[in-house]
């Protein structure tokens, strides 16, 4: 057994991306092939269980042989959530009783994050998850931006928001599945070194 895996403070990875994606969609594809690319490199894939780069995601773990898990909720009230997708073919499914618990229980779950391009949804959490690892800066969860556009897109927000310094070190842009592990390995070594990972259940709760 490598001793050195059990030390990784970074096992499971929650993937947030646009729900309306199709099959033949690159973006689609792009979730496919990364979540393989970590499914075979050991981590647990996290997703909010629906279509579009959920149901990829998912694929993609299972064609890598890993483990994919979902966090559902089963809307009826809400006009504009995709909701379960059945095709999406996950080995666990954890229920929430509405979107704001799924997406807590998303974050809650995930060592780290990774952003694909999405919609208002993956705007929301993205705000969430980069809200908390400010606040747990040292020992906080890292976002990985999947894409070169996230920097526009972050340099939008310095030059128009008071963004602090600290804000611009929870994240790493990536733009292939290997940078996506080097930028996990170098958040571990931070995370171990500061010999703790922000896992502090009151930050999910409502």
């Amino acid at each position: 057994m490598d001793k050195s895996k059990n030390k990784k403070k970074i096992k499971q990875i929650s993937y947030f991306g646009f729900a309306d994606a199709a099959p033949n969609d690159p973006l689609y594809k792009e979730a496919f092939e990364v979540a393989k690319y970590m499914a075979e490199k050991g981590f647990v894939a996290i997703n909010g269980g629906g279509p579009g780069t959920m149901r990829a995601v998912s694929e993609g773990a299972k064609a890598g042989k890993g483990t994919a898990v979902g966090v559902t909720f089963y809307p009826k009230d809400i006009t504009n959530f995709e909701g379960r997708d059945p095709e999406n073919p996950m080995d666990m499914e954890i229920k929430c009783p509405n979107y704001l618990e799924r997406t807590l229980k998303l974050l809650e779950l995930g060592d780290a994050y990774v952003f694909f391009r999405g919609g208002t949804g993956t705007i929301s959490e993205f705000g969430m998850a980069w809200g908390l690892a400010r606040l747990y800066f040292g020992h906080h969860k890292p976002l990985i931006l999947f894409g070169d556009y996230w920097n526009n897109i972050i340099k939008s927000f310095i030059d128009n928001m008071r963004i602090r310094s600290e804000d611009l070190k929870v994240y790493k842009v990536v733009n292939s599945p290997e940078e996506i592990i080097d930028a996990i390995e170098y958040f571990d070594r931070v995370l171990t070194e500061n010999k703790v990972i922000h896992n502090d259940e009151k930050a999910f709760q409502i």
